[in-house]
């Protein structure tokens, strides 16, 4: 099965595709995690991607799409993925089946924008591992401490209250319009958010027929 993820940011979509992907034995492909990746290793796409994810803003089309195409021609890929984070405009979209790149359902998780502010304050990162948690939600079992891999846990940047909503703007201007590209391709379904992760798991599975 090949999956793309969409809703705003802090929709919940990480999570649900690191569920979905443990379910169904297939690689997600996040792009937040490839960028946050080459931003921390200081990369040339990953200073380039700096600068935009910061100022709250989308990271260049010729940037995404050239990191998601290497990533699917790995073999782990071969089976299906899910793509959480990419597309996010019109165009990308487009170039993903430019480039041959087909997906069978696209699943938007529908959130209200003041639910998002509230959830992502209380949003921790890891900064070794990229592992995200929620201190409501899905705490660490060690306050501040990675259940992974032992780092230090952190607001992110572009979690605080202000970004947030700067990144909400974005999301309805430049993103909500894939939810119409993907019901004229008849692959659009949609899933209203729940009060606990896995009540939104399980309305995902009802919608995916899984």
């Amino acid at each position: 099965m090949k999956l793309i993820l969409l809703g705003a940011p802090g929709a919940g979509k990480g999570t649900q595709a690191e569920i979905l992907s443990r379910k169904l034995g297939i690689p997600t492909i996040s792009t937040g995690n490839i960028l946050r990746a080459a931003m921390k290793n200081g990369t040339p796409v990953g200073l380039k991607a700096k600068s935009f994810v910061e100022a709250g803003q989308l990271v260049p089309d010729d940037v995404v799409i050239g990191i998601v195409e290497e990533r699917l021609a790995e073999s782990d890929c071969a089976g299906g993925y899910i793509l959480d984070g990419m597309p996010r405009t019109i165009p990308q979209a487009e170039a993903l089946e430019k480039a041959g790149i087909d997906i069978d359902c696209a699943l938007s998780i529908e959130i209200a924008d003041e639910t998002i502010i509230e959830r992502m304050g209380g949003r921790r990162t890891c900064a070794n591992c990229g592992a995200t948690y929620h201190v409501v939600s899905a705490p660490p079992k060690t306050e501040g401490v990675c259940d992974s891999c032992g780092g230090e846990l952190s607001v992110r940047k572009d979690d605080a209250p202000g970004t947030v909503k700067a990144r909400l703007e974005v999301y309805h201007r430049e993103t909500e319009p894939l939810k119409a590209f993907y019901a004229e391709r008849g692959k659009l379904k949609s899933v209203a958010n729940q009060a606990t992760i896995e009540a939104t798991t399980a309305a995902i599975e009802q919608a995916l027929g899984i």
